[in-house]
């Protein structure tokens, strides 16, 4: 090798190294993106130890929302119905938080109490998604908290 090979080699060497030293000042300041949780006044206080929903790298994993009112705290009077519209209503807040909408949803659960109310809540949910559908399941439980009868969870890719 001759003098100015070994000379840009070297700068190289030490631009490379330079660049690894400030991508780890600059990256330990900022907040972890592989797992950040987020939280919305706009979407019911978690009745439990948990998070509205958690980013993990590229996606957003919503917690279950039930149809209770932010405002109150308490299930809307009525109907299943009533209920499903609520927690879409949750989920949307919550999306939006994170700057996402129904959209970018991959996947949903749906726990109901009563299967016999599955056509009621696919026609609620149906409104709020556009072809092409998240991937979904829906299964009858035993219970859900405070005595909802329907019970939303999603999966959304990050933008």
């Amino acid at each position: 090798m001759d003098g100015g090979v070994k000379i840009l080699t070297l700068v190289f060497a030490c631009g490379l190294l330079a660049g690894f030293g400030v991508y780890a000042i600059v990256s330990s300041a900022l907040p972890d993106p592989v797992h950040a949780s987020l939280y919305t006044e706009n979407a019911p206080e978690p009745i439990g130890p948990y998070s509205q929903a958690v980013r993990c790298g590229d996606y957003l994993f919503t917690s279950g929302q039930i149809g209770l009112d932010p405002a109150t705290g308490n299930l809307p009077p009525g109907t299943v119905a009533g209920e499903a519209v609520q927690a879409m209503e949750n989920l949307r807040a919550i999306l939006a938080e994170a700057g996402l909408d129904f959209s970018d949803v991959v996947q949903t659960r749906i726990y109901l109490t009563d299967l016999a109310d599955f056509d009621t809540i696919n026609a609620v949910y149906g409104e709020y998604f556009e072809e092409s559908y998240p991937a979904r399941a829906a299964v009858q439980v035993a219970g859900l908290p405070k005595g909802a009868r329907v019970e939303i969870e999603m999966v959304a890719k990050v933008r």
